[in-house]
Formats: C-alpha cells, structure tokens, sequence
C-alpha cells in the first residue's frame, strides 16, 4: 500500500516534483458536475439582464419594484453565503449542493405561477438562497475531491474557466430564448439542467463534512446576514443615488455589524468564519485578485454590453456575442495557469495576469479615438487571459485552509466575487456615468427632457427620438460622450489592476509553489 506524503513548510515538495494523486477516483466526473452547476447560476445572472425588458414591459413594475428584482438576488446571495457555508460544513456539502440545485429547479419553476412583480422579486429572493447553498459548497467539494494541490489547482482553473463562459454565453442564451419565447424561458432554462445536475450529484459526488465545524450560533447568524446585506445594499443605493443618508448609513451599519461579526469569530475556537485565514500572505493576495478582477469585469461587461447595443447598435444577442473575447482568454487560460505557475512561480502568474488584464482596460483609453469594436475586441481578450489568474487565485485561497475550514476559505471567496461585482457596477460604473454627464451637451433642453438626457445615454436617446431630427445632434453628442467615459473607465480600470498586482507582487512569496500551501 502506497502512502502519499504532503509538502510542508518543513518538507517543501520542489517545483516541477510531481505528487502521487490520492483524490477521489471519480473525481473528475465530479469535477464536471460542480463545474457545470456554477454555469448555470452564473448564466442565470446575465440571462436576467436580457430578459429585463421584456418582463417590465409585461409586469408594469414600478422602479423601486424593478430595481429589488435586479437586486434581492445579490443581496440575500452575499449574505447567507457564511452562514450557509458553515451548515454545509456540519451538515454536509454535497446534500447542500443537491438541496440548492433543489430549490434553484423549483423556484425556477414557480415563475409559471408569477403575474406581478412582487412574485418575481420572491422568485428572484428564492433563487438567491439557492445561489448561496450552490456556490461556496461547489468550492468545498473540489477541496476534498482533489487532495493533490496541482490537481485541485487545475480542476480550479476549470471551474474558473465556466465561470468565464457563463458570463459570455449568458447574454446569448438569453437573447436567443427572447427571440423564440417569452420572459419566462430565461427562469425555466434552469429546470431541466437542475434536473440532471441532481441525478449526476447523486451518482458521482461523495459525501464531505468539517471534522471539526464552526459553530453555528444565532448571534453570529444575525451580524453576518445583517452585516453583508447592509454593506451590499449601501454599495449599491452609493452608485445608484451617491452619497444620501441612506447609502452612508448603510454602509456604515454594515461594517459596524461585520465588525463585531468579526471579533466574535476571534473570540471563539471553532468559529462560524475562520477569519484567521487572512494571516496567511498567500491566502490575504489570492482574496484580493479575486475581489479586484470581479469588480473591474462586472463594470466592463455592463459598460461594454450598453456600448454595443446603444452606441454600435447590437442587439443583445450580437452584443453577446461581441462580448465573446474575454470568455474565449478565459478559457484557454483558466486551464493552462496552474501549470504556467508550476513553471514559473504563482507569485508571477498572479501579479501577472492582473497586470495584463490592467494592460487590457489601458487599451480603452490608449487607442485611437472614436474606439472601434476591434479596439474593444482586443481589450476584452487581454481581460480574458489576465483572469485566468484567478484560477491561480483559487488554488492559493482552497489550499491555504485545512480541510475541515474548507467551507470558511469558500465562503470567503465566493463573498470577494459577489462585493467585488456589486462594488464594480456602483463604483467604477458610477465614476463612467460622472463623466458621461460632464461630457455630454443636452444644448438648450430644460426641464425633464434635460435631465433625462444627462443622467443616461439611454435616456439621452429616447429625448433625441421624440425630438425627431432635430435631436440627431443630441444623439451623437451623447454617443461620443459615452464613448469617451468608457475610455476613461478603462483608464480607471486599468490602474486599479496594476495596482493591485504590485499587491499582491509583494504580499505573495517569490518562491511559492501551490503545493507548498498546502496545509
């Protein structure tokens, strides 16, 4: 009988030393199923944005309705995430992967039965949980499906590289199910591949607990859920209305709250989060790759998607796929990092690839002006390949925690990319949308065609169609304005990247191997 021996910081295994595998003999097979669910979830968030239209054009909802059917899903997404994370530990992962793809069928299921906007926002809250009980115990599951770190770092890459082309086959999907059915195809897409999702679990996934799990106390429940929901609400009322009383209160209720969600974690000895993890070097770099990458490509992919269609005149299923690029350097680079870090350092593939994807947000703003779809092409693909770090990323946080604080480590992550997307769109979006009001010339309107006209490029076209041709010169104003913010944007975008990589350059160790990390 064969024993493996782990790497330690008292017996490093050298770069390039290949390590006997001891995971699951159908660990690949698993692989596929917790790669494919995290397809779905992260499709069914850009399906939506397609589907918008038509579902308010049918439901009529009033714009406080509206936005809580865009927003109830991040916002109950990023605050049960700990929680739930710390049930799956004690209560075991894979059935709470099988019941989140449960509830993620049924409430996609129970569109059929929504005639107001107030059903769809349950719907919506509904799938949030499921969302939350799908995405931290996938993560989970790959950490104890793969004991060899180089494999668990390629398997990572791999379900980063689904995340990737979620987020591009998404907007396609939608627009083609827009095309031939109703709204109510981009919720009822989800049904059958739940269905399969579930016998496949069932046959291929093992059973995975903590040895040791967090406790679960109410108090703890409470600050965490109240803690992650006001900071996300008041990121979010911050890029939509700026600075008010209700997003500065919001934010500061939410990290108070975390805050002493956080001292309570360090008080206890089996805590609910281990936020002792951020002592790690490694693991504090590999969280903010994540969190930065996700709030540079949220607010790309939003800013890119409304160029295409507004400015260029895409439909949204050709502004799908128009966004292809960055899915496509995602893809053939998520798999490949691992390997590349293997050769030439993690430290290098992870400040390096933020560093062509900052490379890429540059090209926005370095390229010729008036920016052509080849310019965005080619910035889109930089993105792609610079994010394939994150599967790097993933490696160093999954294997920066012992196995039974694996739930800990993915509920962690998994909160950097949802703050991290929300943090995109009200940030970095907001800081386009500055510029677009300071550069656009609404002429001598007044009143509420003006202001309709400055607070949007969409508006700004509506006004320019009800003047008839008289409002052609509005419409190419407000075109080249937005044009122009996107340009900034990418310079914004571009600086945080390089930012950061010079980061994480210097919190990562230059001699880290990802079996080193292995606890």
């Amino acid at each position: 009988m064969s024993t493996t021996v782990h790497p330690s910081p008292h017996n490093p295994t050298p770069r390039g030393t290949p390590v006997a595998s001891s995971g699951h003999p159908r660990r690949w097979a698993g692989l596929a199923v917790l790669a494919a669910s995290l397809l779905v979830v992260v499709m069914d968030m850009t399906i939506l944005n397609v589907a918008l239209p038509d579902l308010a054009a049918d439901l009529q909802p009033g714009s406080v309705q509206l936005l809580w059917i865009v927003d109830v899903y991040p916002l109950v997404l990023a605050g049960l995430l700990v929680p739930v994370s710390a049930l799956a530990d004690r209560w075991g992962r894979r059935r709470m992967l099988l019941s989140g793809f449960t509830l993620f069928g049924i409430a996609s299921l129970l569109v059929l039965l929504a005639d107001s906007a107030g059903d769809v926002i349950a719907v919506r809250a509904l799938l949030g949980l499921g969302g939350a009980m799908i995405m931290p115990s996938t993560l989970s599951l790959i950490r104890a499906l793969f004991t060899d770190p180089r494999e668990r770092a390629t398997a990572l890459g791999i379900w980063g590289a689904m995340a990737a082309v979620g987020g591009a086959v998404g907007p396609i999907v939608g627009g083609a199910l827009l095309e031939a059915f109703s709204w109510h195809a981009a919720f009822l897409f989800n049904v059958p591949v739940m269905v399969v999702a579930i016998a496949a679990g069932l046959w291929l996934l093992p059973e995975s607990r903590s040895a040791r799990p967090g406790r679960i106390d109410a108090a703890g429940v409470t600050l965490a859920v109240t803690g992650m929901v006001a900071l996300v609400f008041g990121v979010k009322d911050l890029g939509k209305h700026g600075l008010t009383v209700v997003s500065v209160g919001a934010l500061v209720i939410g990290a108070l709250v975390l805050t002493s969600f956080v001292r309570r974690c360090l008080r206890q000895g089996d805590p609910m989060l281990e936020v002792r993890l951020f002592e790690g070097r490694a693991f504090r770099a590999g969280v903010l790759t994540a969190l930065t990458t996700s709030t540079a490509m949220a607010a790309l992919l939003l800013l890119g998607a409304q160029w295409l269609q507004l400015v260029r005149g895409f439909s949204p299923l050709e502004a799908g796929v128009a966004l292809l690029p960055m899915a496509v350097g995602g893809i053939i680079g998520s798999p490949l990092a691992p390997a590349v870090a293997d050769r030439i350092g993690a430290r290098t593939v992870l400040a390096g690839g933020l560093a062509v994807a900052g490379v890429g947000f540059l090209l926005l703003r370095l390229l010729p002006a008036p920016l052509s779809y080849p310019g965005l092409a080619a910035a889109l693909a930089l993105v792609g390949v610079g994010t394939a770090s994150l599967a790097v990323a993933s490696a160093v946080i999954m294997a920066g925690a012992p196995t039974d604080k694996a739930g800990s480590a993915a509920a962690i992550e998994e909160t950097s990319y949802e703050l991290g997307a929300v943090l995109g769109v009200a940030v970095l979006g907001s800081l386009a949308s500055a510029i677009y009001r300071a550069g656009v010339d609404v002429g001598g309107l007044t009143g509420t065609a003006g202001t309709t006209a400055r607070d949007s490029l969409a508006g700004a076209l509506e006004v320019a169609r009800d003047l008839g041709a008289s409002g052609s010169g509005l419409a190419a104003d407000a075109s080249a304005a937005f044009t122009s913010s996107l340009a900034w944007f990418g310079l914004a975008g571009g600086v945080l990247m390089l930012l950061a990589s010079v980061v994480v350059w210097r919190l990562v160790p230059a001699d880290l191997d990802l079996a080193d990390v292995e606890h």
